[in-house]
């Protein structure tokens, strides 16, 4: 059955009592998976996770085609979704995360043209109005606080900005939904865990899922901390939800007619 329970403030790794707790579980867990992360990425989603964000690419190739284009990737792990990003224009591409081992992985693979930095996504080292597009792939939901996160990022988006969350979602009531989930929470820890060694952090991944906000939950958060635009589309029988937003132009826009009043005025 589909939990549908609220989700938490920001995700909770088993035995975390607080945010501290729980970012620090994470890049705990992240570290560990690091060496076979791709492996196992590309094994359980039966190759379906490299499909989905080069569709994710595709859609935002408008701003990654512009030569003056700059772009984050937030929660970026091993640089898969910073690959797609970069491959799709000549935007420049920066990529943070804050767990070190999966950076060096990402490094290893990806060309030199991008900027690969270690960063905590709650409290990022750029200044305000920063970038045209902020990405997060399959790593937004691991966030220890889900507002925090995106009033970060709405922060360093330059105003009119556009800010792309690719994330597991629960599919609806069904055949096809039960068996996914079945798949998801009995199999996928199984072979998880063998083959990194670390069953936990195979556990967690359905766990959070099951606890993270249906797409609709997280359009109204989008929404509530000030992103405009707000849409989004589920994918793979209603497993996968891309949300897409704006920051808000409009007080930008408004500073701009003050301005010109008051020189009008002189």
């Amino acid at each position: 059955m589909v939990e549908t329970a609220e989700p938490a403030k920001g995700t909770r790794p088993e035995g975390a009592r607080n945010e501290a707790e729980a970012s620090q579980k994470v890049r705990q867990m992240f570290t560990q998976i690091a060496p076979k992360y791709d492996l196992l990425n590309h094994l359980l989603s039966m190759q379906l996770d490299r499909l989905w964000r080069a569709r994710v690419a595709r859609k935002l190739k408008p701003i990654l085609r512009r030569t003056d284009g700059t772009v984050l990737d937030l929660c970026c792990g091993t640089g898969d979704m910073a690959l797609a990003l970069a491959g799709a224009g000549p935007a420049r591409v920066f990529a943070a995360d804050f767990a070190h081992p999966m950076l060096v992985q990402a490094k290893d693979k990806s060309p030199a043209r991008i900027s690969f930095l270690e960063a905590d996504a709650l409290r990022l080292p750029f200044a305000d109005s920063s970038f045209d597009l902020v990405t997060a792939a399959f790593g937004f939901r691991n966030l220890a606080n889900y507002e925090v996160g995106l009033r970060e990022m709405r922060r360093v988006l330059k105003p009119g900005g556009t800010l792309a969350i690719l994330e597991f979602t629960e599919p609806p009531e069904g055949f096809l939904g039960d068996v996914y989930r079945w798949y998801f929470r009995r199999v996928l820890p199984r072979i998880g865990g063998m083959l990194s060694g670390d069953r936990d952090a195979y556990t967690y991944l359905p766990k959070s899922v099951s606890r993270f906000f249906r797409p609709e939950q997280l359009a109204r958060l989008m929404e509530s901390v000030g992103y405009v635009g707000v849409s989004y589309r589920v994918w793979t029988m209603g497993t996968v939800a891309l949300h897409i937003a704006k920051r808000n132009a409009t007080v930008l826009n408004r500073l701009v007619v003050n301005d010109v009043a008051m020189e009008s005025s002189k």
